[in-house]
C-alpha cells in the first residue's frame, strides 16, 4: 500500500544552489582561512543533529553515504535501471538522499514530519546488493540494512513526527520519559542554575525498580579535568531531588565536538582581532567541559566584535525541537557580509530607538537602554543543522541581550532564492492578487525579516528578581496594563524565558516577533529605509499583511489532529496571527472554500488593504500587548489560556479549519533545499568547490564534506548510536 503523500518527498523537490561565490572571492587570504576553518567546526558539530533528530538517522546517513560514495549519483542510476527500478524509482531513491542530507535526518526540519524513500523495500535492497559499496563491503553493508531497514519505512502513528511520549519521537528524551519527567527535570536544573541547552534526558530503574535520571550534557571531557574551570566539575555526579535520584554526565557527542574544538583552534590564527579569539576560546572551552556558562562568556566576545567580514555562530542554539523547549539543536554559520545590502540595515538600527519607542506597550516594559545592535546581510558559506533560516537574531541568552546586547542578521542568499516562486504554483490567491504578490514577496519579506529579527526579537524587558532578591524594575510601581494593577509575577532565581514557557515558548517568541514587524511595517521612514516609497510602499506593506495571512492559513500543514500538537513554531505563529486578524472582523480577512480549476477542493484568503490601518492595526497593537505583558511578567498561565486558545484547529459554523488543513495538504508546495559549497585547502590556499542547482548536486556535496575521515565519523556515528539504541527500544545488530 502507498504511503500518504505528505510522508513522501516529490521527485521534483525545489532544489537550489546557495551562491556565495562572488562573497567568498573578495575575501583576503586569512580570511579565506578562517573562514575555512569555521566551516569545518561547524560541519563537523552539524553531525550531532542526526543524533538529536531520531535514533535511526544516524546509521540511514552512513548507509546512504557509503552508497553514493562508492558511485555517484550517475554511476549508481545505471546500476539501479539495470537492476529493476524505473527511473522514477532512482529519482525517488536520490530525492530521499537529498531530502535527508538537508534535513540532517529523516524527519523534515520544518515541521518535523517523517518522510521515507518512495521506492519499494525490495527494489532498494536490490540495489544495495548490486551496489558497488556492497561489493565493497558486503558484511557492513548487509548490517547497516538490517539495522535501518524497519525504521526507514516504518509508518508508526507515534513515527510520524517528533514529540515526546505518546506523541512522536524524541533524542532528547529516552523513549520512556513523559511531560512529567521533563518538568521535574527542568526544576532540578533550575535549582543548580544549570542550562538545558546542551543535555539529553535518559530514564531508567535500579534493580529495585526505582526511577533513575541521568542529565547528560554534550563534551569532549568525560570525566573531571584538573585544567578545566570550577563551575562544571562541581555540578556533576549523583543528587538526590525530591525523592528521585539524578546524576549529572557528560561525554555527549565527544566525538564530535573534538573536531569542533580543533578547528576552532585552527581558526584562531586567522581571527582578525581580540574579540574573536577571546570569542574562540570560550567556545573551545564550552564545548570541552560542556559549559553553557563558557558559551555565553564566548558570546560576550560575539555581540561585541562589531562589523566582522566573516561573521559566525556556533553552539546548541534553537530550542523549536525540544518537545519541551528547553534543549538547543546544534547549529553552526559561516557568512560573509554583504556591505550594500548591510547599509540599509545600518539605517533601521539609528532608527530603532524610536521605533521601539512606539511599539504597544509602556515604557517600564522596555530594556532600560537600547543596545544598537550589528544588524548585517550576510551571504552564507556554510550553514549546519537541520534547516537554514532568513534571519537569525543570537544570542537566545536573555541576560545577555538584556545587558550586553545582541547580533541582527539577515541571510541574503537564502532570501534571494526562498521569493523565486513560480506564478502558476502560487497557491491560495485570487488571481488578482497574484502579480503583485510576485512582484514585492522578496522585498517585503525583507522588511518582514527585518523587522522581526532587530525590533522584535530584540525589543522588550524580562522582569527579573536576581538571587541576592534585587529586582531590575521598581516593584512597587510599575502597573499592569492588562489588569491595572501592580506587577504580582516575575522571573525568579534560576528561571530563564526557556524553562519558564518551555513548550509554547518558541513559537509564542516567534508570534510576538511577527507582530511587531506587521505593526511597524506600516510607518513611511521603515519602508523608506528600504528603498521603497509612494505607491510602491503600499504595495510592499500590503504584500507583507498578505504574506502574513496567506501563511496562516497554509500553516495548518504543521498541525497534527491526531495529537492536537502543532509541529512548526514559525506557522503555529502565523495561525495565532491568521485566527487574530478574523476576529478583527469587518470584513479585512476572509478565508473562503472553493472548487479549484481542477476539480479539486481549493481555498482562498484575501485581506482588504483599505482597512490594514482602521482594523488590522489596532487588532495587532492589542494582541501584542498581551505578549509582551505576559512574556513580561512571566504569567505563564495567562499566556497560555490566550495562545493556546488561538492555536485550536477544529470546524466551526464560522470556519472549518480542519478541512482547510485537508485542502492545504492536498496543495501544499515542498520548501526547497540547499546544495551548500565545501571549501577546501589547496596547499596554503582555499577554494570553493561548487556544485550543481540539482538533488545529485546537494548529494555530491555531502558526500564530498569530509574527505580525510568520513570512514573513521562513520565508525563513531555506528558505535554512539548503537551504544544508546536501547534508550529506545531498538536493539542493534552490530
Amino acid at each position: 500500500m502507498a504511503a500518504p503523500s505528505q510522508y513522501i518527498l516529490p521527485n521534483d523537490l525545489p532544489v537550489a544552489l546557495l551562491d556565495c561565490e562572488e562573497a567568498f572571492s573578495l575575501l583576503s587570504a586569512d580570511e579565506k582561512l578562517y573562514t575555512h576553518f569555521l566551516s569545518r567546526a561547524s560541519f563537523y558539530g552539524g553531525l550531532i543533529v542526526l543524533f538529536q533528530t531520531s535514533p535511526e538517522s544516524p546509521a540511514i546517513y552512513v548507509l546512504l553515504n557509503r552508497l553514493f560514495r562508492a558511485q555517484g549519483p550517475s554511476a549508481l542510476r545505471e546500476v539501479a535501471v539495470s537492476h529493476g527500478l524505473v527511473d522514477e524509482e532512482f529519482q525517488a531513491l536520490l530525492v530521499y538522499a537529498t531530502g535527508f542530507f538537508a534535513n540532517m535526518g529523516n524527519y523534515k526540519a520544518f515541521g518535523d514530519t517523517k518522510f521515507i524513500p518512495n521506492v519499494p523495500k525490495e527494489k532498494l535492497e536490490k540495489l544495495l546488493r548490486a551496489s558497488e559499496a556492497f561489493a565493497k563491503d558486503p558484511e557492513g553493508m548487509e548490517s547497516l540494512w538490517k539495522l535501518v531497514v524497519d525504521a526507514l519505512y516504518s509508518l508508526e502513528p507515534r513515527e510520524r513526527q517528533l514529540g515526546l511520549g505518546d506523541h512522536g519521537i524524541t533524542t532528547y528524551f529516552s523513549a520512556n520519559c513523559t511531560i512529567e519527567d521533563a518538568e521535574l527535570i527542568q526544576k532540578f536544573l533550575d535549582s543548580k542554575s544549570l542550562s538545558a541547552y546542551n543535555t539529553r534526558l535518559f530514564k531508567t530503574q535500579d534493580e529495585g525498580g526505582r526511577t533513575k535520571y541521568e542529565v547528560r550534557i554534550a563534551s569532549v571531557n568525560k570525566e573531571g579535568s584538573a585544567e578545566e574551570s570550577s563551575d562544571m566539575a562541581k555540578l556533576l555526579g549523583p543528587s538526590e531531588f525530591e525523592g528521585h535520584e539524578i546524576i549529572v554526565t557528560r561525554g555527549d557527542y565527544s566525538p564530535f565536538l573534538l573536531r569542533v574544538r580543533e578547528n576552532l583552534e585552527k581558526a584562531k590564527a586567522y581571527a582578525s582581532n581580540e574579540n574573536q579569539r577571546n570569542m574562540l576560546d570560550e567556545y573551545g572551552r564550552s564545548f570541552q567541559e560542556g559549559s553553557i556558562q563558557a558559551h555565553k562568556e564566548g558570546s560576550k566576545h560575539w555581540v561585541q566584535d562589531k562589523g566582522p567580514i566573516v561573521e559566525s555562530y556556533i553552539g546548541f542554539i534553537e530550542s523549536y525541537r525540544d518537545p519541551f523547549g528547553s534543549r538547543g539543536e546544534f547549529e553552526g554559520f559561516v557568512a560573509v557580509v554583504n556591505k550594500l545590502v548591510s547599509a540599509r540595515f545600518a539605517q533601521l538600527v539609528s532608527a530603532a530607538e524610536t521605533l521601539v519607542a512606539s511599539l504597544p506597550w509602556p515604557s517600564a516594559y522596555e530594556k532600560d537602554t537600547f543596545l544598537r545592535p550589528d544588524f548585517t546581510s550576510l551571504d552564507v558559506v556554510t550553514f549546519s543543522g537541520s534547516g537554514i533560516p532568513a534571519g537569525i537574531n543570537i544570542p537566545n541568552y536573555d541576560d545577555i541581550r538584556q545587558s550586553v546586547g545582541f547580533k541582527n542578521v539577515s541571510l541574503g542568499n537564502v532570501l534571494s532564492v526562498g521569493s523565486a516562486t513560480e506564478r502558476g504554483k502560487l497557491t491560495f490567491l485570487v488571481e488578482e492578487d497574484k502579480d503583485v504578490f510576485m512582484k514585492y514577496r522578496g522585498p517585503s519579506f525583507e522588511v518582514q525579516v527585518g523587522l522581526h529579527e532587530l525590533l522584535g526579537h530584540g525589543s522588550g524587558k524580562l522582569f527579573v528578581q536576581d538571587d541576592k532578591g534585587k529586582f531590575n524594575f521598581d516593584k512597587d510601581h510599575v502597573i499592569n496594563p492588562e489588569t491595572g494593577e501592580m506587577v504580582k509575577s516575575w522571573y525568579k532565581p534560576g528561571e530563564t524565558w526557556d524553562s519558564k514557557f518551555s513548550t509554547i515558548a518558541s513559537t509564542y517568541e516567534e508570534c510576538r516577533a511577527e507582530c511587531v514587524g506587521l505593526y511597524l511595517c506600516v510607518n513611511e521612514e521603515v519602508l523608506k529605509i528600504f528603498g521603497h516609497e509612494s505607491q510602491e510602499a503600499q504595495d510592499v506593506l500590503y504584500v507583507n499583511w498578505l504574506n502574513m495571512v496567506r501563511a496562516g492559513l497554509m500553516g495548518l500543514e504543521f498541525y497534527t489532529p491526531e495529537t492536537g500538537k502543532w509541529r512548526q513554531a514559525h506557522m503555529q505563529a502565523r495561525f495565532v496571527i491568521l485566527r487574530v486578524l478574523l476576529e478583527a472582523g469587518e470584513g479585512f480577512v476572509t478565508v473562503t472554500q472553493k472548487v479549484g480549476a481542477d476539480g479539486r477542493p481549493d481555498a482562498h484568503v484575501t485581506l482588504d488593504r483599505s482597512k490594514i490601518l482602521s482594523v488590522g492595526r489596532p487588532a495587532i497593537q492589542s494582541f501584542l500587548q498581551r505578549l509582551q505583558v505576559y512574556k513580561s511578567t512571566a504569567d505563564v498561565e495567562r499566556a497560555r489560556q490566550m495562545y493556546d486558545g488561538y492555536s485550536k484547529v477544529t470546524d466551526s459554523e464560522t470556519y472549518k479549519f480542519l478541512t482547510l488543513r485537508d485542502i492545504v495538504i492536498l496543495r501544499k508546495e515542498e520548501r526547497k533545499s540547499f546544495v551548500q559549497i565545501n571549501t577546501r585547502m589547496t596547499g596554503e590556499a582555499v577554494e570553493a568547490v561548487r556544485y550543481d542547482s540539482s538533488p545529485s548536486g546537494l548529494v555530491q556535496s555531502v558526500i564530498e564534506r569530509f574527505p580525510d575521515d568520513e570512514e573513521e565519523l562513520e565508525h563513531l556515528m555506528l558505535q554512539l548510536s548503537c551504544a544508546d539504541a536501547h534508550y529506545w527500544g531498538k536493539q542493534s545488530s552490530r
